[in-house]
């Protein structure tokens, strides 16, 4: 049973078929209730997207299914659901509602957090109960003022007075956060400390006020509802977490983010390619078994899919492998290895998807009708951007320099 610092959550199998990444740790009734979840999302996605608005329908019944604690350990009112469990829910969300996906992903993420890095706090643990008792949602918050999406520089400071702590904090982007129970923050260490010197705090929405700092009107991704607050918050010392966030970082944070985050992607790219796959079966009947000119895009589709399914599965894997392993996890190979998981998966499900609407020619270019790709392809556009792959890939630039190319495939 995973206790206070375990990685047990978070070091489980994979297995893939046609419906998800992984499906073989998650048990048949989890796969089910994650899927009745699923249909919700995709009956409420067009409604979302067109008004740009929060998912509640699939985050009520995410709540009905218990869904938001399955990681917490059986003693804190959890499943002990592993990461390939997480990483399967997020894959089946992202084929029905693309926001769902990415923010239950995000949710998940900051629960890792929690669950490895919070060391013997009481609070840490009382707030665990919470999550599973009562469902809450997690939101996160470290993108800000003129940093951008520089995770690793924080410009508010958390500042103490007497047995109390506080925060101010100018967010630019923070997906739901109107509608979270609760935010997980970077912020600096104090008013004296560096930029880099980060740490990573809890806050109850009865902690913490929101003001509007930044509307939210994107091509895609509409119901994430990631508009920027300034957040003025209070809380208690114990409400830090105890690790550094440059440790939290390394070892939890980037690799479950690029992780969900990549196979959101690939649910995205599967939806896409099963509607291009009901449009070429549906235009062969139509023409006596003949193929509709679109159909070597559909087969290009669906080859990329199937390599997008298969990085997804095997980062998992070497994840799986490193994460009792500290000094792995935070090794340049390791590293590398995890941020470029998610270059190369946003750059595949953006082609999986162009693909995919090749196939079904002006059916899936329009943005009314059963083959419509519209949707997928302003939501999977913005998996290279909102999460910067250029900046992803001036970072892993320098530190690859340093490793050996490999002298064998073996290696």
């Amino acid at each position: 049973m995973p206790v206070a610092g375990s990685v047990d959550a978070l070091a489980p199998q994979v297995a893939m078929d046609h419906r998800s990444i992984g499906d073989g740790p998650a048990s048949a009734a989890l796969r089910a209730r994650a899927e009745a979840v699923a249909v919700i999302a995709e009956k409420n996605a067009g409604a979302v997207d067109r008004d740009a608005r929060f998912p509640e329908e699939t985050f009520a019944a995410a709540r009905s299914q218990g869904l938001l604690g399955i990681m917490a350990p059986h003693d804190l009112g959890g499943e002990g659901a592993s990461l390939s469990a997480v990483v399967d829910i997020c894959y089946r969300l992202g084929r029905a509602c693309s926001a769902s996906a990415m923010i239950y992903a995000m949710h998940q993420i900051m629960v890792a957090c929690i669950l490895r890095h919070r060391g013997n706090t009481a609070w840490h643990e009382r707030l665990l109960r919470r999550l599973c008792a009562e469902q809450l949602l997690f939101a996160s918050s470290t993108t800000e003022g003129r940093g951008g999406g520089n995770v690793r520089s924080s410009e508010a400071p958390i500042e103490r007075s007497g047995s109390r702590i506080s925060l101010e904090r100018r967010a630019t982007v923070m997906s739901y956060g109107a509608n979270a129970d609760a935010i997980v923050t970077t912020a600096r260490r104090a008013a004296d400390a560096a930029a880099s010197d980060q740490v990573l705090v809890a806050f109850l929405k009865e902690d913490y006020t929101l003001e509007p700092l930044a509307a939210w009107d994107t091509l895609g991704m509409r119901g994430t509802c990631s508009a920027g607050f300034t957040i003025k918050a209070s809380g208690e010392p114990d409400q830090i977490l105890p690790d550094p966030y440059e440790v939290i970082h390394v070892r939890t944070m980037a690799p479950v983010s690029h992780l969900t985050w990549a196979s959101v992607w690939a649910g995205i790219a599967a939806g896409a390619v099963e509607r291009a796959q009901f449009f070429v079966r549906s235009a062969a009947r139509q023409a006596g078994g003949q193929l509709p000119p679109g159909a070597a895009h559909y087969t290009k589709a669906s080859s990329s899919l199937l390599t997008l399914r298969g990085l997804v599965a095997s980062s998992l894997r070497k994840f799986e492998q490193a994460a009792r392993d500290e000094d792995k996890l935070a090794s340049v190979e390791f590293q590398t290895m995890i941020n470029l998981t998610k270059v190369e998966a946003s750059e595949l499900a953006v082609s999986t998807v162009l693909a995919a609407l090749r196939a079904c020619g002006l059916s899936g270019y329009r943005n009314d009708g059963d083959y419509t790709i519209g949707r997928y392809l302003r939501d999977v556009l913005s998996s290279p951007i909102m999460i910067n792959n250029d900046r992803i890939l001036a970072n892993v630039a320098a530190s690859s320099l340093m490793s050996p190319v490999p002298a064998s495939m073996g290696d």
